[in-house]
């Protein structure tokens, strides 16, 4: 399998595993979204990682299986190629992307749907599709103007260049680095940490952040009040309300 998922301690790793340099074709791309979906319905994964292995998280589509399809061939293939990234995306659990080595094209693409990037110190990232005469197609144009900005999503797409991990921890491309042997464990660490948490809430957070960064204020604000009420009949919150009461902040142990 070009992709695995394994899981430990509520932590699901969905793997990707194409040497040499997880370039995502079809199969791949097929393969995540089911992956996705299942860790979207399991009930031992509350927290999920994204990792390409300690060379390379992913570099990017693979070029020859693009270059023999034609205009019809792709109108058919870019709906399944953003789905398949937009289930890692809606995955109802915190997602880390564990990013070593290149992620470029597709493979920055998948970083984007992840809620947090920890990334190597040596990594390379960026969007060069511009360089083949193509815009991103996974998701690029509209997740990275989300999440850094439109002028400095342009500045990347137009000119289709790598940054380093420096400069894309500067931009918001990233959000922590770390050596290259401690990118995995870092992002685990991160999952393990809320894999323990009030699973319905962490979903109800997402839900709202995401959902309130795609409509406007009022709408998102809707939803917001909406969990935030339904959350009143869990047991987790009755839990963290009397721990809080009875022990301090901080000490409750949610199911």
């Amino acid at each position: 399998m070009t992709v695995n998922l394994e899981v430990a301690e509520g932590v699901g790793t969905i793997r990707l595993d194409r040497p040499p340099m997880n370039a995502l074709d079809v199969a791949t791309q097929d393969r995540l979204k089911e992956l996705a979906e299942e860790a979207s319905r399991r009930d031992d994964v509350r927290a999920v990682v994204v990792y390409g292995g300690e060379k390379v998280f992913a570099a990017g589509a693979d070029i020859k299986e693009m270059q023999r399809m034609d205009h019809a061939g792709m109108v058919v293939r870019s709906r399944a190629l953003q789905e398949s990234f937009t289930a890692v995306a809606r995955i109802p659990k915190p997602v880390v992307a564990a990013i070593t080595g290149y992620a470029l094209g597709g493979g920055c693409e998948l970083a984007l749907c992840a809620d947090f990037r920890i990334a190597a110190d040596n990594a390379r990232l960026g969007q060069p599709e511009i360089l083949l005469g193509l815009i991103p197609g996974a998701g690029g144009t509209q997740r990275l103007a989300r999440l850094i900005g439109p002028s400095k999503a342009k500045d990347l797409v137009f000119t289709g260049r790598m940054v380093k991990a420096d400069e894309a921890l500067e931009l918001g491309l990233v959000d922590r680095l770390v050596p290259a042997a401690d990118v995995y464990a870092e992002a685990y660490a991160w999952a393990a940490k809320l894999a323990q948490g009030p699973a319905i809430a962490l979903r109800a957070a997402k839900e709202a952040i995401d959902t309130g960064l795609e409509t406007d204020i009022e709408t998102g604000l809707a939803v917001e009040r909406t969990w935030f009420a339904g959350l009143f009949a869990t047991e987790d919150r009755e839990r963290g309300m009397r721990s809080f009461v009875e022990e301090g902040p901080g000490k409750a142990k949610f199911r």
